[in-house]
């Protein structure tokens, strides 16, 4: 937000420095202000970066852009923009597309502070591509996908079930290897894992869940908070709560996963690999977010 002062000249001294210094104050105060909520905005991408990010977030599939058409490298097409304009929340939600999917900047590495009203990056899932990469669980695609990985295994040493696909086994055996490491104290928060794959619905819609397709892990319910548990403010909008330690998230984040707690409808015990909203890439113009550093 700028404050923006006319050009006319204030004729005595004693006027002009009382104004630079309110206007300093308020200046000040507005930027602390509003920071929750600029950190949330940003401008959109375009298609042909949301495209290079996908490609380069899913090289296994994704062979290249061809102006509103992601390529995959079987020949598959599949449209970036959907042509619908401006969505509702709602409809993000229930029918994206491609560039909807990156509608919302993520923050890796940001403190865990309130989201913005309604800012769920990584919600939005055009399912078809998620279907076409790891399977329709509803229909048999996904089980021949998964592996057998030990979470915490000095820890923990519970078997858990994850797709292979691009990876995600390995990534999420080294987010466990790492979080084996840590001290006794952030046990609680880590095992039992709540679980990995379970094809299912998203709870209380008829979306699919990532569960369903192995990329997703809940960690311990101990300490967790979910926007559903809790009842809403008198402006009926849900409080955010969290108590999970940013040791946690920086291990998930670091090899491609995703935070619920980054979400205005949270999930804190709830993790999915998501490199292409995790990984940014420098020359993605217009992202408003190019690495946690610069978010």
């Amino acid at each position: 937000m700028q404050v923006v002062v006319g050009s006319k000249r204030l004729a005595a001294r004693t006027v002009r420095a009382p104004l630079i210094m309110v206007l300093t104050v308020v200046m000040a105060w507005v930027a602390g202000a509003s920071a929750p909520i600029a950190r949330a905005v940003a401008q959109p991408l375009s298609v042909d970066a949301v495209g290079r990010r996908l490609v380069a977030a899913y090289p296994d599939f994704l062979a290249a852009v061809e102006g509103n058409w992601l390529v995959w490298k079987d020949g598959t097409r599949m449209a970036i923009d959907d042509g619908k304009g401006a969505k509702s929340f709602e409809a993000l939600l229930a029918a994206p597309d491609l560039e909807d999917m990156l509608h919302w900047p993520y923050r890796p590495g940001a403190p865990a502070e309130p989201p913005a009203f309604q800012h769920d990056p990584g919600r939005a899932r055009h399912q078809p591509l998620f279907d076409k990469m790891y399977g329709d669980c509803t229909k048999g695609g996904t089980a021949d996908k998964l592996a057998e990985i030990v979470w915490l295994p000095k820890k923990a040493r519970q078997r858990l079930k994850v797709t292979r696909v691009n990876g995600v086994a390995e990534r999420l055996e080294a987010v466990s290897r790492t979080l084996d490491t840590l001290p006794a104290k952030f046990d609680d928060y880590l095992f039992p894992a709540a679980g990995t794959y379970n094809c299912r619905p998203i709870a209380g819609s008829t979306r699919p869940s990532v569960h369903g397709a192995g990329i997703a892990i809940d960690i311990g319910i101990k300490h967790a908070h979910y926007w559903r548990w809790t009842k809403p403010d008198a402006d009926g909008r849900y409080p955010f709560r969290n108590s999970i330690p940013p040791e946690i998230v920086a291990a998930f984040e670091k090899e491609g996963f995703i935070w619920g707690g980054r979400w205005y409808h949270y999930d804190t015990m709830h993790f999915e690999y998501r490199p292409e909203l995790v990984d940014l890439k420098p020359d993605d113009k217009g992202a408003g977010c190019q690495g946690a550093a610069k978010c």
